[in-house]
């Protein structure tokens, strides 16, 4: 029920109004003015039946009648009762069947009702009152068997052989050893339920962190290369207009840049099983985030060749390296920065520096930003060290396995 819910479909019609009884958690209430009088019904007249043709095979016990009938539609009516009232139900119909044996009529399918109302306290938790119950029942039967079937009818009665007492014994196990069964596999069903909602809800959880890191990062570094672009659009709209034409054309292409990352963000976000329309960015795109740093006024090194990176790693290190040069863009008053890429057969190690100083308290990017670097970099097992160098500046140093993300896309 709870996987429906989360695709949305709905639920099947029997269980439109809650889980059935013996797959409900312990607890739970049963569904509101909801009667099991069909099975009631049901067992009633398979119990009076199946009384009668006992009463035919059984010629030395007292023959059915009234106060009989009475008895065994009294202790199947009780069922009506058994998904709320368990215990007194259990009880009930030990109590019915007892006086039906102390009354000398046949054996025979009485024991159900006994069966199903210590089956229902097993089931919803109540094992002592079921086990109780099922040794009361043992107990008033060795009573009326072996000692007080002299005063009870039929008259001339002789006590039931103690042999007989093992296919009882048997019967009180085997309706024990079925409760217990089924009460084990209910609470592992609701264990079971309860593990798929709370994996539901991490995956949710998770994603919805994916989506906010992914527009962070793009919105972010677009609207830093904007906003300098626009500052220096404004400084030179009457001094310089051919300059402050080519401010206005790099603002347009990192808007345009930014809305299409934007909608493929956004059309992941709609469509979650659809293949993303364009490739993930990666380290392959380097030199055009340089180019972008560039015309925020920012000039960036870039030393070392990025390897071959599996799709996760790829786009994370790219990530990575854009939100930190943003950082360098907001928060640095120097306009040179350094990217350096290492890598060996285990990990990927990915140096970004810049000579400083800083431009406020927020210098190297301490808010949602290195979060989410850091975030990107725990996902996938690795690590994220950020903070100013000895010699000023600042450095962000992450290091990302990857033999571990090799095979997991390999699975």
């Amino acid at each position: 029920m709870d996987e429906q819910r989360v695709r949305g479909g709905a639920p099947p019609r029997w269980w439109r109004y809650g889980p059935p009884w013996w797959n409900r958690p312990e607890g739970e209430p049963a569904a509101p003015h909801r009667w099991p009088w069909r099975s009631t019904l049901l067992v009633t007249v398979f119990v009076l039946i199946g009384s009668n043709f006992a009463s035919h095979s059984q010629q030395d016990r007292v023959p059915l009648d009234i106060y009989a009938r009475v008895l065994l539609v009294a202790g199947s009516a009780l069922l009506l009762w058994r998904h709320r009232y368990p215990v007194p139900v259990a009880f009930g119909t030990v109590l019915f069947a007892v006086l039906y044996l102390g009354a000398g009529y046949p054996y025979g399918p009485v024991f159900l009702t006994v069966a199903l109302g210590c089956f229902g306290a097993v089931v919803a938790g109540r094992r002592w009152a079921a086990w109780t119950a099922l040794g009361v029942l043992w107990a008033a039967h060795l009573l009326v068997a072996h000692w007080l079937y002299r005063w009870l009818p039929p008259q001339h009665d002789h006590g039931m052989p103690w042999s007989g007492e093992v296919a009882v014994a048997t019967w009180v196990v085997a309706i024990a050893t079925i409760s217990e069964l089924a009460r084990t596999r209910r609470e592992q069903w609701a264990r079971d339920r309860a593990e798929r909602a709370q994996a539901a809800r991490r995956r949710a959880d998770e994603e919805r962190l994916r989506m906010a890191r992914e527009l962070h990062d793009v919105l972010a570094h677009s609207i830093s290369v904007i906003n300098v672009q626009a500052g220096v659009g404004l400084a030179l709209l009457d001094s310089d207009p051919e300059q402050a034409r080519t401010a206005l054309t790099t603002i347009k292409a990192a808007s345009k840049e930014a809305l299409g990352e934007v909608r493929q963000v956004l059309d992941t976000l709609r469509t979650p099983g659809d293949a993303p329309r364009a490739p993930a960015p990666g380290l392959d795109r380097l030199p055009e985030l340089v180019q972008q740093a560039a015309s925020a006024g920012l000039t960036v090194e870039l030393d070392g060749t990025p390897p071959r990176l599996p799709p996760g790693t790829d786009l994370a290190a790219f990530r990575i390296v854009q939100e930190a040069l943003t950082n360098v863009v907001r928060h640095s008053g120097s306009r040179h920065a350094r990217v350096h890429v290492d890598h060996n057969p285990r990990e990927l190690r990915l140096r970004i520096d810049d000579d400083g100083p800083a431009t406020g308290a927020d210098a190297g990017g301490s808010g949602n930003g290195l979060a989410g670097m850091r975030e990107r970099a725990a996902a996938l097992g690795g690590t994220i060290e950020a903070g100013p160098r000895p010699d000023g500046g600042f450095r962000v140093l992450a290091v990302l396995p990857l033999t571990t993300q090799a095979k997991e896309d390999d699975r």
